[in-house]
C-alpha cells in the first residue's frame, strides 16, 4: 500500500519543481512523472532526481520547451499583443539575443494580470 503521506510530499515537491527540471532535463522529468506512477515513493529520491536535472548545465532547447508548456496556461487569456510578445521574446532567448531571467520576467508580468497559484509557486519563476 502507499505510504499516503509520503505520496503527498512527493506531489507537492514535483508540483513546485515540474517545470525547473523540465527547463533542464525532459528525460529526467520523464522519469520522476514515471517514478511517481510507484506504488512506493520517497521524497528523498524525487529530490534528487530534481537536483541531478538542476546541476545539468542550461539547454536552450529545454528552457524554450519549459516555457512554451508554461505559456499554455495563459494561452486562452492573453491578448494577441501579450502572444506575439512573448513569442518573440521566446524567439531571441532560442537565438541567444535573450536570457532565461527576461523569459521568468515576461511570464511574471503574465502572472500579475492573469494569476495563477500553481506557476506562482513554481521554483523556475521564483517561487519559494
Amino acid at each position: 500500500m502507499k505510504d499516503l503521506n509520503q505520496m503527498s510530499l512527493c506531489q507537492t515537491l514535483w508540483a513546485r519543481n515540474k517545470y525547473l527540471v523540465l527547463s533542464h532535463s525532459s528525460k529526467i522529468y520523464l522519469e520522476i512523472r514515471q517514478y511517481l506512477k510507484s506504488e512506493s515513493v520517497e521524497v528523498a529520491h524525487v529530490q534528487a532526481l530534481i537536483e541531478q536535472a538542476v546541476s545539468l548545465p542550461e539547454n536552450r532547447g529545454q528552457v524554450c520547451n519549459a516555457f512554451q508548456h508554461i505559456w499554455g496556461y495563459f494561452k486562452k487569456q492573453a491578448t494577441a499583443e501579450e502572444k506575439a510578445d512573448f513569442m518573440l521574446l521566446l524567439e531571441k532567448y532560442q537565438h541567444g539575443q535573450a536570457q532565461q531571467e527576461d523569459l521568468i520576467k515576461g511570464i511574471q508580468t503574465l502572472l500579475e494580470r492573469y494569476p495563477n497559484r500553481y506557476l506562482q509557486d513554481s521554483t523556475l519563476l521564483g517561487g519559494q
